[in-house]
Formats: C-alpha cells, sequence, structure tokens
C-alpha cells in the first residue's frame, strides 16, 4: 500500500514542512498512476488540482494552427507539473499540454485548500516564488531553441542539457523534437564528432567537451 506521506517527504518541494504539516498536506491529497501515452490535461483546461511527478516521465508541448505538436520540454521525476502563473487564483489554468512518454505516479493536491494552508501562511511562499522565477528562466530556453538557436546551436543544447534523453531517442524523435531535418541532425553530429566534442558508441553518444558545446549554443563559439 502506497503511503501519501513518505511519498510527500520524498518530494524536495516539501522538504521545510514539519511533521504536522505534511499531515496537513497529506490529508489533501491523492496519488494517482497513469499508463504511458496518457495526456494528463490539455491547454487552457482549467485544474483545481496541482500536480507533482513522483515517477515516470511526461513531456510538455503545445500544437500549432497546422496541428503541428511543439515540444517545450521534458518532466522528471520530483518535479512540479502544473505551470503556476499566479498565486492568487484558486485554480490552474493550463498554459500547455502534459503527455506521460511512461508509466508514471503523480501526486494531486487539492489546490483551493493548498492555498488555504501553505500559501496565504506564507509557509510555501517562497518556494513557489522560486518556482515561477524558475519556469521564467526555462521560457526564455525555449524561445532561444525554438526562435534564436540554428541547428547546430540546438544539437549542441540538446545534448548539453539532457543527454540521457537524447540518447533514449530515436534521431528521428530527436530530429522532430528540434524541428530540424534528420539529414541536419546527422550532419551536425558528424561535425561534432570531428571536432572531438563528443564520441560516438554505435548510437550512444557521450561528451568529451561540455564546455565546447556550451560555447556553441551561448553564441561565444568561433
Amino acid at each position: 500500500m502506497i503511503r501519501i506521506k513518505d511519498k510527500i517527504k520524498l518530494l524536495d518541494f516539501f522538504n521545510i514542512l514539519s511533521e504536522d504539516e505534511v499531515d496537513v498536506l497529506q490529508g489533501i491529497s491523492k496519488i494517482t498512476t497513469y499508463p504511458e501515452g496518457y495526456t494528463l490535461y490539455y491547454e487552457e483546461e482549467v485544474k483545481d488540482a496541482m500536480y507533482f511527478l513522483l515517477e515516470g516521465v511526461a513531456k510538455a508541448y503545445k500544437v500549432d494552427r497546422q496541428d503541428n505538436e511543439i515540444f517545450l520540454n521534458y518532466i522528471y521525476e520530483n518535479t512540479l507539473i502544473s505551470e503556476i502563473s499566479s498565486l492568487n487564483e484558486t485554480q490552474i489554468t493550463c498554459l500547455s499540454n502534459v503527455e506521460f512518454i511512461k508509466d508514471s505516479m503523480v501526486l494531486e493536491i487539492n489546490y483551493r485548500a493548498f492555498q488555504e494552508y501553505f500559501i496565504q501562511t506564507h509557509i510555501l511562499t517562497i518556494q513557489f516564488l522560486d518556482e515561477i522565477l524558475r519556469r521564467n528562466k526555462q521560457l526564455y530556453c525555449i524561445i532561444d531553441r525554438e526562435i534564436v538557436f540554428d541547428a547546430m546551436a540546438k544539437v549542441a543544447y540538446s545534448l548539453y542539457d539532457d543527454l540521457e534523453m537524447f540518447n533514449k531517442l530515436k534521431r528521428q524523435e530527436v530530429a522532430n523534437m528540434l524541428h530540424i531535418q534528420p539529414a541536419t541532425l546527422s550532419r551536425v553530429l558528424k561535425k561534432l564528432l570531428r571536432q572531438n566534442i563528443i564520441a560516438v558508441e554505435t548510437t550512444t553518444i557521450s561528451i568529451l567537451q561540455r564546455d565546447a558545446l556550451k560555447k556553441i549554443f551561448s553564441g561565444v563559439s568561433e
């Protein structure tokens, strides 16, 4: 039997809570498991709950007017899934679509009760402000990736930011995620290989010069 209290204690977001406060949080929470491929919510949905990913992996994405998927980011364990943009509203408006890409376990918290017990009393206000700022920084990274970066910078950033996921995906999936052609991805990887910035064994990539990768997408490469 899953103990909600034990799962809450594993989340870094709540590590400042006292035992009594964890008990309160447990009383307004539940745990749900979801299969791979399940969509937790769609963009513009309004939710009464806040979600944390306990186990598994999810992806956030948007869909353009031509029904093309625009990848935003992956969501990993020990992470807030919900996109919080205000501390005053009692519901959460979803800013993207979130789909599980592995079987996953989620902590679901009643948001109105959470605000009453933990936000209005300022117990977790700093944590929420930190989260909003982190999401804001993440948004700028997404803008860079989608608008500013060329193909070389996109690939370098993806390798630097999440090598494990890069290696798990098929090359076609990586190309789709970065909105470049598979042939372009192949050319970039070959160039990085020739420059001795990465190494490739079978299909697994390892990074030899992490600083060199960063220089590529930070705009100071030669």
